[in-house]
């Protein structure tokens, strides 16, 4: 009996669609550029400030060989000037810093971040740049843990940075792990600091919730990290860090809602909503703070912070317009430094709120320019979660939910900036220019030059040989 069929003879199966060697190194490649974001400051307590300087150096010059091999599209226009504003005043203010050598020090620091988000942004798509946060806060959250584990099987006590074992009892404030995993007491994975630990844990989080949601394989395993990181980022015990989670829930809760809105009007009601839920629980946790943070084991002065604060608005009043001079973090051995805020016997390297460390460092100009750069991210990030993507006259295609990650990690940014100032430094700066350029240089998923670099890539290899 004859059988009929519309398949044609001509079209024979193909193998999957693979990405190209080069393409699989170089998003490698930048993976460990972001682990090196992430997780400098395991670094420096591994193997050492100058040892960690030469490393971030090195990598710079590799990814400037690697961006002019690969000359990815970039439009001139749409760079982050803001960004670049107040990288410019920060620059400036070597001539008049008061610490010019820390100055020139952390300015180049702060220069290779933004060139490295930059950079990133640039050679990689939407697709792959969450690919590859992801792949660098596995890392992280794997280090973390297995970095505890070892200190608490192996070791059986506080280990000091650079793997070194006290001879006698110290603060604890000085161990690089507290040897608490298995006692129930706050852990502080490869950064030495329990507050570090918890944000970029909740970055985990985010990540991997975001490529869950948009269909990445290997689901079951996503789940796993996920549970890893929400336990490293509760036995960190952050009070910042819950509060963050709590913003970057309420945020994500609004995006959602806003997705769904038909008409122009629909939103503006859920804005007053959500703003009045927002400033309501923001007035609740201030005036009730003794309550809440006595039930995280903190002080209402959020530990100690109200006395720094105060310090550094002292210091910051003798030069309100310029500041001191650019230097974050600070640096201890500065002479202006070393001694003048101590905290269990450490000079304090930071004023615990990037708002303020901005106006000490670089004065009233410097806290402008700053809030522009949040305020340009906050908007562009804002809008593209909330609107559908469109080119053409067709407004009915789905949103992706790769765009929920830049503007949740600024929710996480915005609340953490309060009462730290990693905001200014390593992931927090890298993700503000990374992400804040890679919107204004590809506003939609998928479209535009840089987006479509990978599917010439592949189409290459889908050609059929002569």
């Amino acid at each position: 009996m004859a059988m009929h069929t519309n398949h044609p003879v001509s079209a024979l199966p193909t193998a999957p669609t693979r990405e190209t060697t080069g393409h699989l190194l170089l998003r490698a490649w930048c993976v460990f550029v972001l682990v090196l974001a992430l997780g400098g400051v395991g670094l420096v307590n591994a193997v050492g400030p100058v040892v960690t300087a030469v490393v971030v150096v090195a990598s710079a010059v590799v990814s400037a060989v690697v961006w002019l091999v690969t000359r990815p599209p970039l439009a001139v226009r749409r760079l982050p000037w803001l960004a670049f504003g107040y990288l410019a005043w920060a620059t400036a203010s070597i001539a008049w810093s008061a610490w010019p050598a820390a100055s020139v020090l952390t300015v180049l620091l702060l220069l290779i971040t933004t060139f490295q988000g930059l950079f990133v942004g640039a050679v990689l798509t939407w697709r792959d740049v969450v690919r590859a946060v992801a792949s660098a806060a596995k890392w992280i959250v794997g280090l973390s843990l297995l970095f505890e584990l070892v200190v608490s099987v192996f070791v059986r006590g506080p280990i000091l940075p650079g793997f070194v074992l006290p001879d006698e009892r110290m603060d604890p404030i000085v161990y690089w792990s507290r040897d608490n995993l298995f006692d129930g007491g706050r852990i502080q994975g490869v950064f030495g600091n329990a507050n570090l630990l918890a944000a970029v844990m909740l970055v985990a989080i985010i990540v991997f919730a975001v490529r869950l949601a948009a269909g990445a394989p290997r689901r079951i395993l996503l789940v796993v990290w996920i549970a890893v990181a929400a336990f490293l980022f509760v036995r960190a015990g952050s009070a910042t860090a819950f509060i963050s989670a709590a913003f970057v829930a309420l945020v994500l809760g609004t995006v959602l809602v806003m997705r769904t809105a038909r008409r122009p009007g629909e939103r503006t009601r859920w804005y007053l909503l959500y703003a009045a839920i927002g400033l309501g629980g923001g007035a609740a946790l201030w005036f009730g703070r003794d309550t809440f943070f006595g039930l995280l084991g903190r002080g209402a002065d959020l530990t100690g912070r109200e006395g720094i604060w105060a310090d550094v608005i002292a210091r910051a009043a003798e030069h309100p317009v310029i500041g001191w001079g650019f230097s974050t973090p600070w640096i201890a051995s500065e002479p202006l430094i070393d001694g003048w805020i101590v905290d269990h016997g450490q000079t304090v390297v930071q004023a615990h709120s990037m708002w303020l460390d901005a106006c000490l460092q670089l004065g009233g100009v410097g806290v402008v320019l700053l809030a522009l750069v949040y305020l340009a991210y906050v908007w562009r990030s804002w809008f593209f979660a909330v609107d559908r993507p469109r080119w053409d006259l067709r407004d009915d295609r789905p949103h992706s939910p790769l765009t929920l990650l830049p503007t949740l990690v600024g929710a996480l940014l915005v609340v953490q900036g309060l009462t730290e100032s990693g905001p200014l430094l390593l992931w927090g700066w890298m993700f503000v220019v990374l992400f804040g350029a890679k919107i204004k240089q590809t506003p939609l998923v998928g479209v535009g030059p840089s987006e479509q670099s990978i599917s010439i890539e592949r189409s290459e290899l889908q050609r059929p040989t002569p």
